[in-house]
């Protein structure tokens, strides 16, 4: 069994990130990291239903419904999503879990205070995942 810190290493080889929940406030987290994501030279696909563009590191990018539709847009050009961020409330986290499985993306990140049972659904599919923890906390940790 991989170690916890072991896990984030991996994790953090991803190149294309996906935040679901993204904001274009400037105060959200979810905006923040997501700037911080892309400055460290990571892709960043948004992914929030009420959004049609994100601004991240300076750039307006589309943002997506849902997880699907930019999977489905990546693969156009031959991308996929390698980890999935999420800003949401535990409760919406449910229905994350089951696209990232049908989707086949190996990574699931929730952020500090996003926590669910059903985190052990996608391990047990073969997803690694983190629960209640800041990505951009323990990228810079290591870099």
């Amino acid at each position: 069994m991989t170690n916890r810190n072991e896990l984030i290493d991996e994790m953090l080889t991803a190149k294309t990130i996906a935040v679901v929940g993204i904001s274009n406030k400037p105060e959200r987290a979810s905006y923040h990291i997501a700037n911080y994501l892309a400055k460290q030279g990571y892709r960043v696909v948004p992914v929030n239903p009420a959004l049609s563009e994100a601004v991240v590191n300076g750039q307006v990018l589309t943002s997506y419904p849902t997880l699907e539709d930019a999977q489905t847009a990546l693969a156009v050009e031959g991308g996929k999503i390698d980890l999935v961020d999420v800003f949401r409330a535990s409760n919406a986290v449910p229905p994350i879990v089951d696209d990232v499985i049908r989707l086949h993306i190996p990574y699931l990140w929730l952020q500090d205070g996003v926590m669910h049972e059903s985190v052990a659904k996608a391990e047990a599919a073969g997803v690694k995942c983190i629960q209640n923890d800041c990505i951009l906390r323990e990228h810079a940790a290591r870099h």
